[in-house]
C-alpha cells in the first residue's frame, strides 16, 4: 500500500456511502419527494443528459427540475451493477446501470398493467466528501434505449 492508497476499511466505507447515495437518489424520485433529490448534491452539483444537451446546475435549479415532475407520474427505477471507485479520501466515481418503468396519468391506489421499461441506460457519477458527508458532484445520464413516457387513458385504469 502506497501513501496515497486509502485504508481498506476507509475505502469500503466510502464505497458503501456512495452506493447508498445512488440508491437514495432513485428512492426519492420514485417513493419520496423528488424535489429533495437536490439535497444529495454538492451546492454546485450538476445533473446532465448529453443526448439533448440538458444540464441542471446548483441545488435550487435541481430542486426546481426534479420537483417539476408530473404529480400523476408513477415510476420505479431498478439499479444494478453499481461500481464505485474511490479516487482519494474526498473523491470517488461510479457507474450504475438502470431501467426505468414509468407512466403518467396514474391514479393512486390503482395497478398498472406491466409495461416495458421507458428507459434503459447507465449513470456516470462523481462524488465529493464535504464536512464528512459524501455527496453527488455530477450525475450524467446515458441512455442506450429510451422512449417517451406513456400517458394512461381512462380505459387503462381499473375501475
Amino acid at each position: 500500500m502506497t501513501s496515497h492508497d486509502p485504508d481498506p476499511l476507509e475505502r469500503l466505507l466510502a464505497e458503501r456511502a456512495c452506493e447508498r447515495l445512488i440508491l437514495e437518489f432513485v428512492r426519492r424520485l420514485d417513493l419520496g419527494d423528488p424535489s429533495t433529490v437536490c439535497d444529495l448534491f454538492t451546492p454546485d452539483g450538476t445533473w446532465e443528459w448529453p443526448h439533448d444537451s440538458r444540464r441542471v446546475e446548483g441545488r435550487e435549479a435541481l430542486r426546481a427540475y426534479f420537483g417539476s415532475r408530473p404529480a400523476d407520474r408513477l415510476s420505479r427505477r431498478v439499479c444494478t451493477n453499481i461500481l464505485v471507485t474511490v479516487d482519494s479520501p474526498e473523491t470517488a466515481t461510479a457507474t450504475t446501470y438502470f431501467a426505468t418503468y414509468r407512466v403518467d396519468g396514474h391514479t393512486e391506489g390503482t395497478f398498472v398493467a406491466p409495461r416495458l421499461p421507458a428507459n434503459i441506460g447507465h449513470y456516470e457519477d462523481t462524488f465529493r466528501k464535504a464536512d464528512g458527508t459524501w455527496l453527488l458532484a455530477t450525475r450524467t445520464l446515458h441512455l442506450a434505449f429510451g422512449g417517451p413516457t406513456e400517458r394512461l387513458t381512462p380505459l387503462d385504469r381499473p375501475a
